[in-house]
């Protein structure tokens, strides 16, 4: 179940949205991955997971760092919800563009920072493993679209 709303949330339903806002609409394509990106890969995924990680933070814990001991759920908990809380902007984004730059650069950093810190693990497993390809492949996104619009002034 991971690996299909990691793939979903994190390429599926980003690429399909740009295809069908593309096909009917005028838009930058820059502005439609930063768009739909941020909706999905920072709305979707990280209020999902934030969601899990408050109320099944052995997952996060045990499933994807390797950690078994249960004194670590408070800080997974304070994870989701931040998690939680930059989700909610993404899903906001659609209703305020203007939210979109600010969540790419924010989530952006953040799977980057989290990227790293898989790279720093010495026990990665399967699930690790996707967290750690996803979370730079969205930092990818989200800070090149960031980059590009500073730069392209749109």
């Amino acid at each position: 179940m991971y690996i299909l709303v990691v793939g979903l949330t994190m390429l599926v339903l980003p690429v399909a949205s740009i295809a069908i806002d593309a096909g009917t609409t005028h838009a930058p394509l820059l502005w439609l991955i930063g768009k739909w990106f941020v909706f999905w890969a920072v709305g979707v995924r990280l209020l999902l997971a934030g969601i899990r990680q408050y109320f099944q933070p052995a997952f996060t814990s045990r499933d994807i760092m390797g950690i078994e001991t249960p004194e670590v759920y408070v800080l997974v908990r304070e994870l989701g919800g931040a998690n939680v809380a930059s989700g909610i902007v993404g899903l906001a984004s659609l209703a305020m563009p203007g939210f979109v730059l600010p969540a790419a650069i924010g989530a952006g950093i953040f799977y980057a920072v989290a990227g790293l810190e898989h790279v720093r693990s010495g026990h990665r497993g399967r699930n690790e493993w996707i967290a750690m390809v996803s979370d730079f492949f969205a930092a990818a996104i989200l800070l090149g679209f960031a980059i590009g619009t500073v730069l392209t002034g749109q």
